[in-house]
């Protein structure tokens, strides 16, 4: 796809979505690689615009450069913005009470530790889903659990599972709780779901992404 027709088609795709403000979302292409810039009026919206961007075919990055710049109305104190997380965070059943959050002019600091990498990013989701937040800076640290080769089987196994994924075409490297995926998938949509898979398996501190999306 040609890079005018992969601006268009990235363009139309967040002109379609109401929870984005089109208008003040600037769309580039070059060579499959998208950038977003502008001013949106919360974390989510620049959330949002960024999963619009890559459903768009041809995408085969997003370079989100889009900044969070609240209205007036949705300006916190930093305090009264930590409770309303910490609150959120403790009505969610899959954040574990081990992570705590620190606030300094909106930018949210999550820390502490966690068993999963789902409970990672639900801390995540949750907390950038507050009315307020600029942005999340997650530092929460997985506890490291089974060996590298386990690690390895335990995403190659979930690789073999999924009916969307050719296992054949992505390698899996172990470090340490380090997880290098690299290879070639047919979409983002299959890339996320390798990306979630490894991720899922226990034990795993970091994933490094490697992996090629050709159309």
């Amino acid at each position: 796809m040609q890079n005018v027709e992969l601006v268009d088609a990235v363009s139309d795709e967040l002109y379609w979505d109401p929870r984005i403000d089109s208008d003040a979302v600037a769309v580039s292409a070059a060579e499959g690689v998208v950038t977003l810039r502008g001013t949106v009026g919360s974390l989510r919206e620049k959330r949002e615009a960024e999963n619009d961007a890559k459903r768009v075919f041809g995408v085969e990055l997003v370079e989100n450069e889009l900044e969070v710049k609240l209205m007036d109305r949705f300006e916190r104190e930093d305090a009264d913005l930590r409770g309303d997380i910490l609150q959120a965070l403790a009505l969610d059943s899959v954040v574990p009470d081990t992570i705590d959050v620190t606030v300094e002019d909106g930018f949210v600091t999550l820390t502490g530790t966690a068993d999963w990498q789902y409970q990672r990013d639900e801390a995540e989701f949750v907390a950038s889903n507050i009315v307020g937040t600029v942005q999340v800076i997650n530092e929460v640290q997985l506890k490291p659990k089974p060996t590298p080769g386990e690690v390895r089987d335990s995403i190659r196994g979930a690789f073999q599972r999924n009916a969307g994924l050719d296992a054949d075409l992505l390698t899996i490297t172990t470090v340490g709780g380090t997880v290098t995926l690299s290879g070639k998938v047919h979409s983002w949509a299959e890339h996320d779901q390798a990306m979630d898979a490894a991720w899922s398996a226990p034990g795993v501190l970091e994933v490094e992404d490697h992996i090629t999306v050709t159309y």
